[in-house]
């Protein structure tokens, strides 16, 4: 690897003063001035980009009327739909075997993760029309092209903005934590949002049968979530390996954001024709067909998750009882 020095300040002497020529700390007024206004630039450009999204995010709930968004039985309906993301989030959350996450950051990045949603919402909605005269072929490109990337990208723009710059942000497998509470984010703000556009206010009631509002879209919904928890949590790890590789930061990141694209990316494109040619051909109903393609698709890739998670537990533990052999481990070891 090259060195990080330039020639001069490797060459010369530890009693040469080199500020200004070849090293730089910050002495004189100008110098202060100068880090304030980096200071400002960076968090007013993380302000500006948090303000966008809660403008976009008010403009697309406001599209269905307050009365849906705040309605309690879509409330519930929200709820119940994210009930397999929580579950595979708080998951990957305690598999975590270093130090657990406080829970400030991890409701700023769930909160940061609805916001940048809109992100997605809006790129997404532009860019469809651009593949749809190209027919099935145009549909694979959008979601390998726009689809996996862009909602990917935002998610990973959750973790970015907030958690991945705190201290407590400090191990690998945190980046996966993260991920996968900006996927369950991402999953919130999604369901809302198709369960706006689906139901009928006159379907919902408290209780029970609201789960049969918007043909079963709670259903629907609940079985598309995990898959969320498990790209972002891919791509989180990477940022989190990112973090701690800083000679190497862009092109981990996006490894990290490529395996989660195109993960996305074949669940898109597979889910409808396998969903309609099962059906057809074997008479089962689709909405079981569609529930054991989940649970093989998105089962197989989370247990890759799973497994990379698993080794960097053991590689942890490990490497401390080598450390101090002493030490019994915090938290409860999870088989593979």
């Amino acid at each position: 690897m090259p060195s990080r020095s330039d020639p001069v300040e490797s060459r010369a002497d530890d009693g040469r003063d080199l500020y200004d020529v070849a090293t730089w700390e910050e002495r004189t007024s100008l110098d202060g001035l100068s880090v304030a206004l980096y200071w400002l630039i960076t968090r007013s450009a993380k302000a500006l980009v948090v303000l966008a999204a809660f403008l976009g995010l008010l403009a697309i709930l406001g599209s269905f009327g307050l009365g849906l968004v705040f309605d309690p039985a879509v409330a519930m309906l929200v709820g119940l739909s994210a009930i397999p993301a929580f579950g595979l989030a708080a998951y990957v959350y305690v598999s975590d075997v270093t130090t657990a996450e406080p829970l400030s950051l991890l409701v700023a990045t769930f909160l940061l993760s609805i916001l940048t949603a809109t992100f997605a919402a809006v790129l997404n909605s532009y860019a469809q029309p651009l593949f749809s005269p190209l027919g099935f072929p145009g549909i694979i490109l959008f979601f390998f092209v726009i689809v996996g990337p862009v909602e990917e990208t935002v998610k990973l723009l959750a973790v970015r903005l907030y958690a991945y710059t705190d201290d407590r942000f400090d191990a690998v497998v945190d980046g996966a934590v993260y991920g996968a509470i900006a996927g369950l984010g991402f999953v919130v703000i999604e369901n809302l949002v198709y369960i706006a556009r689906t139901v009928e206010m006159s379907e919902l009631t408290l209780g029970l049968a609201v789960l049969g509002a918007g043909d079963g879209i709670a259903a629907l919904r609940a079985l598309a979530g995990p898959g969320h928890v498990v790209y972002s949590a891919f791509a989180g790890y990477y940022l989190g390996l990112a973090k701690f590789n800083p000679e190497n930061r862009g092109p981990i990141i996006v490894k990290g954001l490529v395996i989660a694209a195109a993960i996305h990316g074949l669940y898109n494109t597979l889910v409808g024709p396998v969903t309609t040619v099962i059906p057809a051909l074997t008479g089962l109903p689709r909405l079981p067909t569609l529930f054991l393609f989940v649970l093989l698709f998105q089962g197989a890739f989370g247990y890759v998750l799973l497994r990379k998670i698993w080794r960097y537990r053991d590689a942890y533990l490990e490497t401390r009882d080598a450390v101090d052999p002493g030490v019994e481990p915090e938290l409860t070891e999870f088989e593979d």
